[in-house]
């Protein structure tokens, strides 16, 4: 059932995730992203998603030090790198959570094979010492040398997705790519935090939380 369970939310979420018509009838737009265009991610049903208004250069309480193209630039990158790691995180925790891991041993001198480690957050804190210095170790080189924090642009060269066919997009699909990409960034972020939260309060996973119906409002769903 835990497995059913998790695979089931798996695609669910997939669903969940698909990216919306744009309302913004672009023009031709360059193989590589504008990072200052603010109509990347402006779907329906949000349309231009900006609650504190600091589009607005008078209202964004950083335009005292940075210009206001800085600052876009930035936010931007942010939330982009952060919905690429919420994305990546969403999937691990529903594969996890369905019981598939990689075979053999984690750390072979301790005796921990991967199958051992606990689904959901607790999974973090069974990890030996020496492991964690690796996941730590493996992102920082990733941020300061393959891809860096400085580079707003998102392309860091490894194209779209698309492995051994052309991977340059142009125009309005190289616009609902862009589109699709913020906005499932959005949505995961959303997801892993929902998860965690969820996790926190009921002393649950997300699979056992869906084999035991413990969904609050939702319950009723997997009646």
């Amino acid at each position: 059932m835990k497995s059913f369970a998790a695979i089931l939310a798996l695609a669910t979420t997939a669903a969940a995730f698909s990216p919306q018509t744009s309302t913004i009838k672009s023009t031709t737009l360059a193989a590589k992203e504008d990072a200052l265009d603010p109509s990347i991610g402006v779907t329906e049903p949000l349309g231009l998603y900006d609650p504190l208004g600091w589009l607005d250069p008078s209202k964004d309480p950083a335009s005292g030090f940075a210009t206001y193209h800085a600052n876009f630039e930035r936010r931007r990158a942010v939330e982009r790198k952060h919905g690429r790691i919420a994305m990546a995180a969403v999937v691990g925790m529903l594969f996890h959570n369905a019981d598939i891991e990689f075979p053999g041993y984690l750390s072979k001198e301790l005796g921990i094979r991967f199958s051992d480690v606990p689904n959901g957050m607790n999974g973090l804190f069974s990890l030996p010492l020496a492991g964690l210095s690796q996941i730590v170790f493996a992102i920082g080189f990733v941020e300061l040398a393959i891809w860096p924090a400085s580079d707003y642009s998102g392309d860091y060269g490894t194209g779209y997705g698309r492995p051994f066919v052309p991977n340059v997009l142009e125009g309005e699909e190289l616009k609902y790519k862009l589109d699709m990409e913020i906005n499932q960034g959005r949505a995961a972020m959303m997801g892993i935090m929902g998860a965690m939260v969820g996790e926190a309060v009921t002393g649950q996973t997300l699979a056992e939380q869906i084999a035991s119906n413990n969904l609050g409002l939702f319950s009723t769903l997997f009646e």
